[in-house]
Parts: structure tokens; sequence; C-alpha cells
């Protein structure tokens, strides 16, 4: 069928498919890294406690295969093979369901991966991945033209993507419409980066320019991607460049990478060789695709389609969910970030000492990879590699520290837990196991210019209360959960 070829979109179907690949290879890695100590065999919240219990919140390899921490290195490796595979463009030169084939299995391995991962794996990132991957496996090889549909179909998850974050802000908190929520959020986002310290101390008029810039970007640019070409490739350039804003200010896992792929397959191949004159021609156009071929990308879009209505309806009602999944296989979700905006930072600090006596001095604090800790210490640029273990931290403030995978957190803490010590940036007490451990709160704000010039200082913070504690190995200690 000529009318689902679009032969202008080569280069966007190389940005869309080695680009998600990219990233279920990042989030592979990541889950190789960090997943057995937060949920494996003696994690935080072990798997296999999970399955005996209430069960996984949707499909899963390991309800089938049972779980264990070999089998979770397994499903990764395999994960990261076939994503190398597609970055190097092994299944694109094959027939046309050669890419299909390697996005469905890199869908249903990390599909199996989230539906066990529980809390450590809540995020909106992980089923715009599931979403994103599943997609583009639609757009084929190089045997064939890229499908107009699926095309489409991509445009859509990035209006849903954007235009859902815009809505879900101008809905929320009021200080997104009064233009002052920037007045706070460089300084209490989750994981700040470089940068965020340089950004929350700019002037109050950038401030407002970046909320109102923000909201054009979010509630009008996705509309324009919608249009003709070059319009659509310019709403597209809007994109990327609010999102590399994003990425110089914050550390967003791989939500602000994939977002830009996905605004990259927006581009069109003239538009892309008139700024880029040196990228190669993308040749003749692709031969017909057979009928078996178009009769599969007519199937599956209108799989996404019927599986996307629930989140066309969310976009526009009053009680609209934010990174919500409509299905069991996460297909066609509602995505959104920070309708609220918290006005202060409060970081729950954890310290252990080696003393008998917990109420003598000798307490070190342990310090994260990201979180912030140490107020000498700048932060640094992990996305979009993803730190599952101090994205949680951040929400505990925000809630309640009396969570079974924190009290876990302290028990593996004071057995010197290896697997656990290797999540965080250093442990004070070089292996050994400290006595007792205890929870503290402490309020954290940028340093200001004169501070920063002083001493170096790139936060200051003020303690407000003991939370937990002391807690000792056999349970003891002279305090207990506060």
């Amino acid at each position: 069928m000529e009318w689902l070829a679009a032969n202008d979109y080569v280069a966007a179907r190389e940005i869309l498919q080695r680009g998600v690949a990219l990233i279920y290879l990042i989030a592979f890695s990541s889950t190789l890294n960090q997943f057995r100590a937060l949920a494996g065999e003696h994690g935080l919240l072990p798997v296999p406690e999970l399955l005996a219990g209430r069960g996984p919140r949707g499909p899963t390899l390991f309800s089938r295969i049972g779980y264990s921490d070999n089998k979770l290195v397994a499903v990764c490796a395999a994960g990261i093979v076939i994503s190398a595979t597609v970055i190097a463009g092994l299944p694109q030169a094959g027939p046309p369901w050669g890419p299909l084939a390697a996005f469905l299995a890199l869908w249903g391995l990390y599909l199996s991966v989230v539906n066990v991962g529980q809390v450590f794996y809540g995020f909106g990132w992980e089923m715009l991945l599931l979403e994103a991957g599943f997609t583009v496996g639609l757009l084929g090889s190089y045997r064939v033209a890229p499908p107009a549909a699926i095309l489409a179909l991509n445009v859509w998850l990035l209006f849903r993507l954007e235009f859902g974050a815009g809505m879900i802000k101008w809905r929320g908190d009021p200080a997104w419409r009064n233009l002052t929520a920037l007045y706070y959020h460089h300084q209490t986002q989750p994981m700040p980066g470089p940068f965020s310290r340089n950004a929350h101390l700019a002037p109050k008029w950038w401030h407002r320019i970046e909320a109102a810039g923000n909201h054009v970007a979010q509630l009008l640019v996705p509309f324009l991607l919608f249009a003709p070409q070059p319009v659509a490739s310019i709403a597209a350039g809007v994109v990327i460049a609010t999102q590399l804003w994003l990425v110089a200010t914050g550390n967003f896992a791989w939500l602000n990478a994939l977002t830009i792929i996905l605004a990259g397959g927006r581009l069109s191949d003239p538009v892309l060789h008139r700024l880029l004159p040196r990228l190669p021609a993308t040749g003749v156009p692709a031969p017909a695709a057979p009928p078996w071929w178009d009769a599969v990308v007519l199937a599956g879009t209108l799989l996404l389609v019927v599986a996307s209505l629930p989140a066309l309806r969310n976009l526009f009602s009053a009680h609209q969910l934010m990174n919500a999944s409509f299905n069991r296989w996460q297909l066609g979700n509602a995505y959104g970030a920070f309708g609220t905006v918290t006005r202060e930072r409060i970081e729950i600090v954890i310290e252990g000492t080696l003393k008998a006596d917990p109420d003598a001095a000798g307490w070190i604090e342990y310090g994260f990879k990201g979180k912030p800790g140490d107020v000498f210490r700048r932060p640094r640029q992990f996305a979009p590699y993803h730190l599952r273990l101090d994205w949680m931290m951040w929400f505990l403030p925000l809630g309640s520290v009396h969570q079974r995978w924190f009290h876990r957190l302290l028990v593996r803490l004071l057995e010197a837990d290896a697997p656990t010590l290797d999540l965080l940036d250093h442990d004070p007490f070089a292996g050994a196991r400290p006595r007792f451990v205890r929870v503290l709160s402490y309020r954290y704000r940028f340093a200001g210019k004169a501070r920063h010039r002083r001493d170096g200082a790139i936060w200051v913070r003020d303690r407000r209360r003991l939370v937990i504690g002391p807690v000792g190995r056999d349970g003891g200690g002279s305090g207990g959960p506060r």
C-alpha cells in the first residue's frame, strides 16, 4: 500500500529504532547493577516474597519460570545483547519483521522486570520505554519504507507525553499558573545536576520566563507536531531544545533522552539534510512492502490506537491521572510530571556508629551517589542512568519513612551487606558492621554566591529532627521509630 509508505522519514526511523534500543541498553544495564540489591532474592523487597504473596502487577516471565538472581542476570544479559544488535543495525538489515522481533523481545523482557520491580520500578519512564519500544518495532527494516501510520503513532505518543505533562502542571500546583514554580523546582527536584544550583540562583524574572516557556512548549507546541513539514520539524526542534535544558539542570533518568529521541522521529529527511548537509543521502525509495507486512502494521496500529483511547479521555479529564497505565501491557499510557512543586528540600540522612554507646559521639553519615549529602559536593550528572534508591529516598519525606523497604535498608546497613553498600557512594566503615544506625532529617537549600565564594559550599543544611533510632543490630538502642 503506497499510502502507508513515508519515504521522507528514513533517517527518522534510524533515530527512533537505534535511539530507543540505546535506552533499553541503559535500562537493562542499570537493572543488572541494582536490581538484586533492591528486589533480588535477598533484596529490600524480594521478588520471591511478591510471587508467593499478592503476585506481580502484570505479566512477567518470572511467574512462569520462577525468580532467581541468576535468571534476572540472564534476562538482563539477553536485553543488553538484543539492544546492542539493534544499535548496530543488524535486525534492520534483514526482513521487515526483524526489528519487530527484536523490540518485542526487549518489551517482553523489560515488562517482566518492571512488573516485579515494585516501587523501585514505578516511574513513568518505565512505561514510556515499553510503549516506545513496542511502537518503533513496527517501523520495519531497510527493505520497506517507514510506515506512515507508525510514525503518526510516534507523534501521538510524543503529544501525550508533552501535552499530558503540561496539563498536569496547569491543573495542579497554582505555582505553575502564577509562574513561580521555578522559584523552587531547581532546588527541590528529586536529583539535582551539576548546573541546578546555577539555574536556581538565576533572577526571578528568568524563572518566570522559564515557567511561561514551559507552558508554551508543553501546551501549544505539541499541537504543531501534527502540522505539515517543515512546521512539524520546527515544533520537534522546540521540544528537543526544552528537553536539553532539562538535561542540563536535572537528573531525570532517561525521560529527557527518550523524549528527544521521540522528537527526532518527527524530523523529515529534507529538513535533516538542510540542517546537516553532510548527512548521507537516504537513497532511493524502498520497494513496496509485502501485503502481509502491511497487515501486521495495520493490526499494530489498530491495537495501539484502541489501547490509547483511555489516555485520550484522561488528557481532557478534570481528574487527570499522571503516569497511569490502563492495561496490563503498559501500552497507550498517560504521562505527566511535577503537577506539584515542593517548596523546601527535606533530606533523609542515615548515620552509623561503631561505638557501643549510641549516646556517645562518633556518628558518621552514609553517602549516596546522587542524592544530596555532603554540603561541599557538587551534584553530578547521572542521567540517562537511573539511580533508583536515590530517587526513592527523595520520596520518603513527602510521605513516611516507615516503609518496609526502608526499614530493611537499615537492617542491611547494620549487616554491612555488600550488595546494598554497592548502591551507595561510599561505606564510611569500610566493610565493618556498625553497632547502631539512626535516621535524621535535614532541610537543604543551595548556598548563595557569597557563601560559596567563602568556603566552596554547594548546600546549606539545617538539622530538623531525629526520625528513627538509634537502632542496633539486636534491635536495641536508645530510641526507636519516631
